[in-house]
């Protein structure tokens, strides 16, 4: 296994700074950690945690017994509740929070339906007003999260590999599809395996100098860790996409890059994911484009050139194209 670390700021010395729209969603936030950690929270602190984040603006208000009363606990989970975010006492996990929601007010209004429930006689209108508002927010929160150099690490193993494999199931397949036919395209050697039997097959003969990718929102779909840990086992470099640092995926990877969904009513998180995790893979695949240029640039001009007959010439197609 690799080199692991938790999710940080980009090393401000080798980084871009981050884009404004970034602003209300830093690394630091509080709501984002408190909605990565929320699986792993399980009775009275997943009340605390299910109370913040339906109210933060209260929570920031409220004194530690009110916040106990408002979630149906008592003043010890509470300052437990904050130590599991990191925080010393409730007196700077409600400073946070104030900081947070006082920025968001100022904000616009887009988030406000957020973790409203889609009722089945809803508007179409409501309905996608909520969807944007919760894909924007776990883009954001992705964005926040999403430690670059691991990006940058996965980039550099993907870039030198002799092969990439590429596990996943169900919709994480869906995923895992679009990530290889991007690498095929600019000429990296790139398999994705949906069915456990011939993924752990081609897992089996891969060897020092070649990746794997699995794909989990959860990081417990069993297959792929599966598949995963037998490419490892045979000296790949192993990455995760998934959405929760401490599931069996993330901690068998060497590299672990790492998604939030924001769930509705008829879209659980496995499917809210789904966004968020093919913006990450968009920005690993760019940054394998980037360090493989002048072979990439090739590779693309001949794929395109090749598909170009079967194409209209009136300007309905573009290159690039599928």
């Amino acid at each position: 296994m690799g080199d692991r670390r938790e999710p940080a700021a980009a090393d401000a010395a080798t980084l871009e700074p981050a884009p404004s729209w970034l602003s209300l969603d830093r690394p630091d936030s509080v709501l984002v950690r408190v909605r990565a950690q929320l699986p792993e929270f399980t009775g009275a602190l997943q009340r605390v945690a299910d109370q913040v984040l339906t109210d933060p603006a209260g929570a920031a208000r409220a004194t530690i017994v009110e916040l106990a009363e408002r979630s149906s606990t008592s003043p010890a989970t509470i300052t437990r509740f904050c130590r599991a975010l990191g925080f010393e006492g409730y007196a700077d996990l409600r400073l946070a929070i104030a900081g947070e929601t006082g920025r968001a007010a100022r904000s616009a209004g887009w988030a406000e339906d957020i973790g409203r429930a889609i009722e089945p006689g809803d508007p179409l209108e409501r309905v996608l007003g909520q969807i944007m508002a919760a894909d924007t927010q776990a883009m954001r929160d992705t964005a926040a999260m999403l430690d670059l150099r691991e990006v940058e690490r996965a980039a550099e193993a993907i870039a030198a590999a002799n092969r990439v494999d590429i596990y996943g199931a169900s919709g994480s397949a869906l995923v895992g599809a679009e990530m290889q036919f991007s690498l095929h395209r600019i000429g990296i050697a790139a398999w994705t395996w949906p069915d456990v039997h011939n993924g752990l097959a081609s897992a089996a003969l891969l060897r020092s100098g070649d990746v794997a990718l699995g794909i989990s929102h959860t990081g417990q779909t069993r297959e792929t860790v599966e598949m995963l840990a037998e490419a490892g086992s045979h000296g790949a470099t192993t990455i995760a996409l998934t959405g929760f640092p401490r599931s069996p995926l993330a901690e068998l990877a060497d590299i672990v890059l790492l998604t939030a969904s924001q769930a509705t009513s008829f879209r659980p998180d496995a499917l809210s994911a789904r966004h968020p995790q093919l913006v990450v893979l968009d920005l690993l695949y760019i940054a394998v484009a980037q360090r493989t240029h002048d072979r990439s640039h090739t590779a693309f001009q001949r794929t395109a050139r090749a598909v170009d007959a079967h194409r209209f010439s009136n300007g309905q197609g573009r290159e690039g194209d599928s």
